[in-house]
């Protein structure tokens, strides 16, 4: 089970029988507002509430990467596009949907919808 509270630090809850281990997995100092996996479980997408977007891979057990930023709104929500795990789609709080590449964080595409988008 991953976690992760108002800190940003990403946690991973091991439980097994009645028993359970708590790991650190990564730090980003930033409130994360969401958690994603990609379809095969290889990352994980960390959206935070100041706006940019890491990655983390569970079994390279390394730090968070940033991968996306943005400037003039902050990210609301991210999510693989399938299938792989090669693009994602994101949603900015003024209502612009952009789809990513993640090797190099190059936006592809995107859509202003002319509204506030609310969760």
């Amino acid at each position: 089970l991953y976690f992760s509270a108002q800190d940003g630090i990403l946690l991973f809850y091991h439980i097994r029988d009645l028993q359970y281990e708590i790991k650190v997995c990564a730090d980003i100092s930033q409130p994360i507002s969401s958690l994603m996996f990609s379809p095969d479980f290889a990352s994980l997408l960390l959206v935070t509430d100041q706006g940019p977007v890491y990655s983390y891979k569970p079994a390279h057990s390394g730090e968070a990467v940033k991968l996306l930023d943005t400037c003039s709104s902050c990210f609301l929500a991210a999510d693989f596009l399938t299938p792989g795990n090669k693009y994602c789609v994101s949603v900015t709080v003024a209502g612009e949907v952009q789809v990513w590449f993640l090797e190099d964080g190059t936006c592809l595409s995107k859509l202003n919808l002319d509204i506030e988008v609310h969760i």
